[in-house]
Formats: C-alpha cells, sequence, structure tokens
C-alpha cells in the first residue's frame, strides 16, 4: 500500500497536464533497457534528459523499469542510434531527429527546421495540431516510435573566426552547422559540416572549420568555444526551438505493459519542460561570464538573414516538390506556424518588447 500511496503522488511534480502515476502491481515484470543517447556526459543539460527519464521511470515504478544510459559513442556512435532503434539493437534513444535528414529531410520536423517554430509553437502544434499524428505516422516506417524528450529553446547563431558583415562573407565559410540548415547556407557558397558535438572544438581549434554552432551559451562555454573563435552571432535562426526526442523501437512498445508507456511518457514530458527550464536559468549566467571575458556579441546582419530566408523558402519548396511525405507535414506545419506567428505578435510579443526595453 505504500508504494500505491507513493505513486498516486509522482504525477504531482511532473509537466503541466500529466496525470498522476499509474499504481503498479505487485506483480508487474522486471524490465531492463538500454538508452543510447547522441550526446556526451559533459554536456549535462542535454544529456541530463535522458538521465532524467531513466530516473522518474525508475522513481515511479519501484525499480522494476530500469532503463540504462549511454553517451553518444559508449554502445553506439552519436548519430547512429537511429538505426540502433530500428533494427532493435536497443531499445531507445536520445537524439535530435533533424540529425538524420541524410536518409530523408523529413525527419527534420520532429527536431526544428530553418525559420521553424519556437519552442511553444512546436508543443501546441504536437499536442493539439496534427503534429503527433503526422510525426508518428512517419517514423513507424522505421520501427520508432517517438515521444518529445526536451528542448533548447532558440539557439545562438554560433562561433566565427572572423566578421560575418555582408552575405558575400558567408561563401566558402566552413561550418559545423546541424540538420536542414546545411542545405540553406549551401545555397550562400557556405561548406556544411556535421561533426558531433564532442568534436567540434579540436575542429575549430585546428582550423578544419571556420565556423560551429551548436546551442547557447551554456553548453557553448563548456565546450570552450571562446577561447578558439572570438564573434559569436546570434540568432539561431535554424533553430527556432530545437526539440529532443525519445526514441523506442515499436516492437519493444508493443511488450511494455500500459503502465509502464504511460509512465516513460510522462517521465519524458517531466524531461522536456525541465531541459527547457534549465537552459532559461543557466544561458543568462554563461552569456554574461563570456562577454566579459571578451566574447564579441554580433547580430546577424539583416541582409545575412534575409538572404538565409529566401534560401530556405526556396529549399522547402524544391524538397516539397520531390518529397510528397515531406510536402504533406510541411503544409501542415506551416499552416499552423503562420496562426501561431500572428497570435504571439499580438499579446506575447508586444509584452516581450516593452519588457527587454524597460529599465
Amino acid at each position: 500500500m505504500e508504494r500505491r500511496s507513493f505513486l498516486k503522488k509522482a504525477g504531482v511534480g511532473l509537466a503541466a497536464g500529466a496525470v498522476a502515476m499509474p499504481a503498479i502491481a505487485d506483480n508487474a515484470p522486471t524490465i531492463k533497457w538500454r538508452l543510447a543517447s547522441s550526446f556526451p556526459k559533459s554536456l549535462d543539460t542535454i544529456y541530463g534528459g535522458a538521465e532524467t527519464v531513466a530516473r522518474r521511470v525508475a522513481e515511479a515504478t519501484g525499480g522494476k523499469f530500469q532503463i540504462q544510459v549511454f553517451a553518444g559513442g559508449e554502445i553506439v556512435p552519436p548519430f547512429g542510434v537511429l538505426d540502433a532503434v530500428k533494427d532493435n539493437t536497443i531499445e531507445m534513444a536520445h537524439t535530435a531527429s533533424y540529425y538524420y535528414i541524410g536518409k530523408d529531410p523529413t525527419y527534420a520536423f520532429d527536431g526544428t527546421v530553418p525559420f521553424g517554430m519556437t519552442n511553444r509553437q512546436v508543443d501546441a502544434w504536437y499536442r493539439f495540431g496534427n503534429g503527433k499524428k503526422l510525426i508518428r505516422e512517419f517514423f513507424a516506417k522505421s520501427n520508432i516510435l517517438t515521444i518529445p524528450c526536451g528542448n533548447t529553446g532558440t539557439q545562438m547563431g554560433g562561433w566565427f573566426r572572423k566578421e560575418i558583415k555582408t552575405v558575400a562573407d558567408m561563401q566558402g565559410l566552413k561550418m559545423r552547422i546541424g540538420g536542414f540548415a546545411g542545405q540553406v547556407i549551401s545555397k550562400l557558397g557556405s561548406v556544411p559540416q556535421q561533426i558531433p558535438g564532442g568534436d567540434i572544438y579540436p575542429s575549430l581549434e585546428k582550423g578544419t572549420i571556420d565556423a560551429a554552432e551548436w546551442i547557447g551559451p551554456y553548453d557553448d562555454q563548456k565546450l570552450g568555444f571562446n577561447k578558439v573563435a572570438k564573434f559569436y552571432y546570434y540568432p539561431g535562426w535554424w533553430e527556432g526551438g530545437l526539440q529532443l526526442s525519445l526514441y523506442v523501437n515499436t516492437k519493444k512498445w508493443a511488450e511494455l505493459p500500459k503502465e509502464y508507456q504511460t509512465i516513460l511518457e510522462i517521465a519524458c514530458a517531466d524531461a522536456h519542460v525541465e531541459m527547457m527550464s534549465s537552459y532559461d536559468a543557466k544561458n543568462p549566467v554563461a552569456l554574461k561570464q563570456l562577454v566579459g571575458a571578451g566574447t564579441q556579441l554580433r547580430p546577424f546582419p539583416k541582409p545575412v538573414m534575409d538572404a538565409c530566408y529566401k534560401a530556405a523558402q526556396e529549399l522547402y519548396a524544391e524538397t516539397s516538390a520531390k518529397n510528397p511525405e515531406f510536402k504533406k507535414i510541411y503544409d501542415d506545419y506551416k499552416k499552423f506556424m503562420a496562426d501561431q506567428n500572428l497570435w504571439f505578435r499580438v499579446a506575447e510579443g508586444a509584452y516581450a518588447n516593452y519588457m527587454y526595453s524597460a529599465k
């Protein structure tokens, strides 16, 4: 009875809208799963999303459902987790879906797309629009069920060895950049590189790349990018709100008791909110420290932003014309985003703009 009492209370501290954890019967099965992350342990906030899920699930099941978390490269290469879950080599993964656009650009919508929705907007699309239905239909073809499990919020534009003053400065620029954005900057003559988080610093230090983006001040400071690049640009127009996802093999998901499925989804909802809150709390302090240590903070010039926006729209049109699945999701995503932006610019936008300028 003590366990049942605990479990009824377990959901209280979780994400808004979550229901209380279900009671676990005494004869509930003992299950041990492995979860491969795409991120290094040193990045405690983004890697920590998987740890939060494992901890919450264990707590809510009295230790009967155990998830062992492995950092990127420990049992699966950082960008190899999708195939590992699809092939049932491992039961779960925690990753950013836009890493896999080389397989199909449609994967990007489970993460983020250039000039796309923010954290709250994509949550609304996923929960109350068609997002969940469309994303899960697409991933089911890869034997994967996805659950939102973290968000970074709007990211920074990255670290550059030289200033970006005009669109011409993008020509020939070798930049570590994730997801669909690499194809956008290619249209401006840049050379995108997809490099795991733990390998970015040496590439930037050695001059193998000229610029790199990761997430934002807290993680970027931990990775030491300010030691090898002087100029820090914003905003990261390619990541208005990067959603991280938990991948679960569909066969393994079907084998889980219903109570365990519910607990896992609630644990992901908690990790989702916790990651965003953690970044929001830590980024301001880190940004002040970076600027205080000599980092040159720069906004992307408007002509550069405009050129990137134009290139992104061209890319969406080109991709939609040759990929029906991409077009299906993009059309729905774009319509939902238009309504979101119409709303956010009224109350939220007006309030934010005033508060940012108030003394």
